[in-house]
């Protein structure tokens, strides 16, 4: 990267997959069809995205930095593809919507993500669900095991929950620090994430279920009750207990021990009463 003068920020999480080989591995693991769209997220200079455009209709590589870009670009010519788009935007500022217009039925996911922004792109992908059938993204190796964890173990937390909600998540790929430049001081993972639709247990409003479980895990040293009373989320003591009692959960437990079913029936009790006082 340096010889074409591109200085890259490990502050910034980038992080490039150099390991051709470990790169054709995932995206033959992913098992990708001929008739697929795929929106690929930090493509970088095509590490994925070369063996990608051989497997699918087309690829959409969503890539920031400009100079990087060019460099894709000229990767593709010089390959003699034509079936990707180069789309130079943060991902955060894509319209993700807009995108999977250019699909006929929901489309696929491909991401390298920046180590600072996976959680966010992780709720993005989350929020457009219903216009995205799969993704198979790569996190640092603590990040993807907390995806993964079963309420009860100390790694669940606010993403746990999210994810479990509304897709199964599993590992696809173990990815060894020395195959990225730079090399980061991790491990990654690969996962590979199905979306569910619809979604097994269906809260009533998913964005009140998500602000209950954000205020459950803000303070999880507390109980459950407690951390509810102490969020921005307006309930006082006779209603949160309420709520608790008709889900048929303890007040005393932490929030990393409800499961995502609890969750949802506590939000879905919560949202009853919000209602009722309105």
């Amino acid at each position: 990267m340096k010889t074409r003068g591109i200085r890259l920020r490990k502050s910034m999480g980038q992080h490039f997959l150099a390991d051709p080989n470990v790169a054709a591995m995932i995206v033959r693991r992913a098992q990708f069809n001929p008739d697929d769209v795929v929106l690929e997220i930090g493509a970088g200079i095509g590490a994925l995205t070369l063996p990608l455009a051989q497997q699918v209709k087309h690829v959409l590589a969503v890539e920031p930095d400009r100079k990087i870009a060019a460099i894709l670009g000229n990767e593709l010519s010089a390959e003699g593809i034509c079936n990707v788009t180069i789309i130079e935007k943060d991902i955060l500022q894509c319209d993700i919507e807009a995108l999977a217009a250019k699909s006929d039925a929901p489309f696929k996911v491909l991401g390298n993500l920046p180590y600072n922004i996976s959680s966010q792109v992780l709720v993005r992908l989350i929020h457009y669900r219903q216009v995205i059938e799969s993704a198979f993204l790569t996190f640092q190796k603590e990040v993807a095991e907390r995806l993964a964890a079963k309420h009860g173990n100390k790694s669940y937390g606010r993403l746990s929950v999210l994810i479990q909600y509304c897709a199964e998540i599993y590992p696809l790929v173990q990815v060894a620090a020395s195959a990225f430049f730079p090399k980061p001081k991790v491990d990654s993972q690969v996962v590979g994430i199905e979306f569910h639709h619809p979604v097994s247990f269906q809260a009533t409003d998913e964005d009140f279920l998500f602000q209950i479980v954000r205020a459950a895990f803000g303070k999880r040293r507390k109980t459950l009750k407690n951390a509810l009373l102490g969020s921005n989320l307006e309930f006082g003591d006779e209603g949160i207990s309420a709520a608790l009692e008709l889900a048929e959960i303890d007040s005393r437990r932490r929030a990393e021990t409800l499961s995502v079913k609890e969750f949802v029936t506590l939000s879905n009790h919560l949202q009853g009463l919000r209602l009722d006082l309105q």
